[in-house]
């Protein structure tokens, strides 16, 4: 029996970069700063957009987009304070531009100005999915350990911003501030690295500065190419 071999040719990683950076122009032509967040199970993503959230309150506009293999648990938790739409991935590790475009559309939120997404819990499988974001976000928490930007490379090296999380347990844990800063750096050089407790809602200030100064810069950048 012969075998016919068909060559497709198609460029699918392309494909997937074309239709990331159609989808981040759609939200740049709004004025939306789509934020990607990501970060090991635990390390508090949830509890820095409440956070963020309760700081705002009605001086800025956002919504989230929370990414989770199965329950709906963080969104609950968010939505008493912003709107929210469950991202379900059914087994799956990391969420699909096809989902948060879905999701996106579900939210159905005029004059939105920070679209924030959630992914799954991980540090491999996010890091090499573009969902369209303006601005890709590690958070890591102090409880983690240190040694995460050495041991997850490319999470940081394909972030532009770090939130050391959980820095009240500090003293009773043992991390070394200097060496996540070092291995940020050979990682990543010049990468934001921001301070944050947020259950105790202390850095949250400059977190929300940080966000207000990247809107802000894209929304200028959009201004000089018109």
């Amino acid at each position: 029996m012969s075998i016919d071999t068909v060559a497709i040719q198609r460029d699918i990683a392309g494909q997937r970069r074309q239709e990331a950076a159609a989808w981040r122009q759609r939200l740049t032509d709004r004025g939306i700063l789509c934020v990607n967040l990501i970060s090991s199970p635990g390390a508090g993503k949830t509890s820095l957009l409440q956070a963020t959230a309760r700081h705002w309150g009605q001086k800025h506009r956002m919504a989230v987009l929370v990414g989770d293999i199965a329950t709906d648990r963080d969104a609950q938790r968010l939505a008493p304070l912003t709107p929210v739409r469950q991202l379900t991935t059914g087994g799956a590790c990391h969420l699909e531009l096809s989902l948060v475009r879905s999701g996106f559309d579900a939210l159905d939120c005029p004059d939105l100005e920070f679209l924030f997404i959630e992914n799954v819990g991980n540090l491999v499988c996010p890091a090499s999915h573009d969902l369209g974001e303006h601005l890709r976000v590690v958070v890591l928490s102090v409880t983690e350990g240190d040694d995460k930007p050495g041991k997850y490379p490319k999470a940081f090296r394909t972030s532009q911003a770090c939130v050391i999380n959980k820095c009240d347990l500090l003293p009773y844990v043992p991390f070394v501030w200097e060496s996540v800063v070092n291995d940020v750096n050979l990682v990543n050089a010049g990468m934001s690295v921001l301070a944050a407790s947020a259950l105790q809602e202390t850095g949250i200030d400059a977190w929300c500065e940080f966000l207000e100064q990247q809107r802000s810069q894209l929304r200028s950048t959009t201004a000089t190419e018109i």
